[in-house]
């Protein structure tokens, strides 16, 4: 449970960072990345699974880079459902997208380097 708290938490801090350097794409402030971490954890759990494996050919053709864009419309689509969390374009969510990715990446090679020690 704890694990799952910190998570939700990170990925709030990571869409802040991503309002901060990503033009298009704001969020109000704490209160507001906290929902909108998890509605985007929610949308992507129903609705990103079945677009994933209904995209699962152009992933595999882009070697998953097509996931970029799939990542992008949740993204676009969960903006819609949380007040203080605007994505402003496909452009706004596909680089909001990138760095997010990115940012979960280093998020998760600390996490695995904090545990190992």
């Amino acid at each position: 449970m704890t694990r799952l708290l910190v998570h939700w938490f990170l990925s709030a801090v990571a869409l802040l960072i991503v309002a901060r350097i990503v033009p298009g794409f704001h969020i109000r402030g704490l209160a507001s990345a906290l929902l909108a971490a998890a509605v985007i954890g929610l949308v992507n759990w129903t609705l990103g699974l079945i677009l994933k494996i209904i995209s699962l050919p152009f992933i595999i053709l882009t070697f998953g880079l097509f996931l970029l864009v799939v990542n992008a419309l949740m993204l676009e689509f969960s903006s819609a459902f949380v007040p203080g969390f605007t994505v402003s374009g496909f452009a706004a969510a596909f680089w909001g997208s990138v760095v997010l990715s990115l940012i979960h990446l280093v998020m998760r090679a600390v996490s695995r380097n904090s545990r190992n020690e």
